[in-house]
């Protein structure tokens, strides 16, 4: 490998300039190499903005012609397995952003083959790189918080413009305006839930430790869905629930709490506050500086590779998040409750 990590970028849009693009740009050691994406017009804004030499509208062609070391796949949803797939197959580390995959047969086969060719892939699922949420893994792993009794997460807001469903405003930030293909359960894999909800899911495994073992879900739209609550029980008996709705009229609410055998952990609002309460006691809010700074996704992706970290979402991390994702589905399309195989 060279003195810095070589990254491409399949699928050069909106999200990418203003989150993973910046990071390579700002890395000591990281270095991008090469951008793809359908839209010519858009794909040069892109690469002047950014000052990326080596453009592509074809994925495949990007992965023959440039030496890289790694490739960020920021494509729709559906994209997700087959690019992710392709840069394994090269030889080369992924960071893929959430969902991993829309199907958990798709994700159980890139972590396999991540495994097989001993390569880096780090999944870009919010929680594992926010602070509170370290927080509150951190704490519930000393024990502090006792057994996880159940837990209730809830995200309450509005995402119409992305899903197509109303204009999208002239105010969202990025170099690019974002792609419709959500609009679109063929790209975006169903609807709000696999999109915001894969986030609140990766929050309740990855801070609680727990695996799934059945879901039952309501959706107002089970090939749509913008309004979904799932009940899913942990591998302990903890029952939790995930609220998540995308067309509220109210931009966003956000309420959790975590129940366990010695008190109970609320997250309200964001910026996230993080309240305690014992019995017995008086509640207690957590300080900002309390909470352990974590890093972005790229920074994990460039530090797993040069052997400096551990992927802070792995492959596995992600296939997990699919599993219960497609099981909500499943779940409100039959009316049935889904039981995991692990």
């Amino acid at each position: 490998m060279c003195q810095k990590v070589r990254l491409g970028v399949i699928g050069a849009g909106s999200f990418a300039s203003r989150r993973h693009v910046p990071t390579i740009i700002k890395s000591p050691d990281a270095q991008l190499v090469a951008m793809c994406r359908r839209d010519e017009k858009m794909l040069n804004k892109m690469a002047s903005h950014f000052g990326c030499q080596k453009t592509f509208t074809d994925y495949r062609q990007m992965l023959n012609s440039v030496e890289m070391d790694g490739v960020l796949v920021t494509t729709p949803h559906a994209l997700h397995y087959e690019n992710a797939k392709a840069a394994l197959e090269k030889g080369l580390h992924v960071m893929i952003e959430k969902p991993m995959a829309v199907r958990a047969e798709e994700a159980h086969e890139l972590a396999n083959m991540a495994k097989d060719k001993g390569l880096v892939v780090v999944v870009a699922l919010n929680p594992p790189f926010w602070q509170h949420t370290t927080y509150i893994r951190e704490f519930i792993r000393s024990g502090s918080l006792g057994d996880i009794e159940g837990v209730f997460i809830e995200w309450i807001g509005n995402a119409e413009h992305v899903f197509g469903l109303v204009p999208m405003p002239e105010s969202v930030p990025g170099v690019v305006p974002p792609t419709l293909f959500r609009a679109d359960p063929r790209l975006g894999g169903g609807g709000h839930f696999i999109d915001s909800g894969s986030h609140l899911v990766s929050e309740l495994l990855w801070t609680t430790g727990l695996k799934a073992r059945e879901v039952c879900a309501v959706m107002d739209d089970a090939e749509f869905d913008m309004r979904t609550s799932a009940s899913i029980s942990l591998e302990n008996g903890a029952v939790c629930n995930i609220s998540n709705i995308g067309n509220s009229k109210i931009a966003r609410r956000i309420h959790n709490a975590y129940f366990g055998s010695k008190g109970t952990l609320f997250v309200d609002g964001m910026p996230f506050k993080i309240t305690i309460s014992r019995p017995e006691e008086e509640p207690f809010v957590v300080p900002e500086a309390d909470m352990p700074m974590a890093p972005q996704p790229v920074e994990n992706f460039v530090d797993a590779i040069l052997g400096r970290a551990e992927p802070l979402c792995s492959a596995n991390d992600g296939e997990k998040v699919v599993e219960v994702v497609e099981a909500a589905y499943m779940s409100a399309r039959t009316g049935n409750k889904v039981t995991l195989e692990w």
